[in-house]
């Protein structure tokens, strides 16, 4: 039952990691490394699939090998953050109803984000 849950969960990140390819402010890769972790546990050949992907699998062993981030992927990333911060401050000062703690979380939670993104190593 276990390994029918990790194939199913992976299958869904996989869905998640695509859409993501195509939306700005929706992830890719962490949906991607997600989908790879729980083949691991369910389906060595998914995992293999995409450890040998020509986009997903130069990213993904980096990642196994020394928690690599590429250069490129920082930079999208934070860009991506930062612009989705900046539509969460556009709409939270439309609302009538502001609440400072809100922004503070929100701000600290994508600041911790980035943090983590930029202090990866290079791939």
């Amino acid at each position: 039952m276990k390994r029918w849950v990790f194939l199913a969960l992976g299958v869904l990140f996989v869905g998640l990691g695509i859409i993501g390819a195509f939306l700005p402010l929706m992830p890719t890769t962490i949906f991607i490394i997600l989908a790879a972790g729980c083949f691991a546990r369910s389906s060595p050949r998914l995992e293999a699939w995409l450890l040998n992907h020509k986009t997903f699998g130069p990213s993904l062993r980096a990642w196994r090998e020394n928690g690599a981030i590429p250069r490129k992927g920082k930079i999208f990333a934070c860009l991506g953050m930062g612009f989705g911060l900046a539509l969460f401050f556009w709409a939270w000062l439309a609302h009538p109803n502001r609440h400072v703690w809100v922004a503070v979380m929100v701000t600290a939670i994508i600041g911790a984000c980035a943090a983590f993104v930029v202090s990866r190593p290079d791939a």
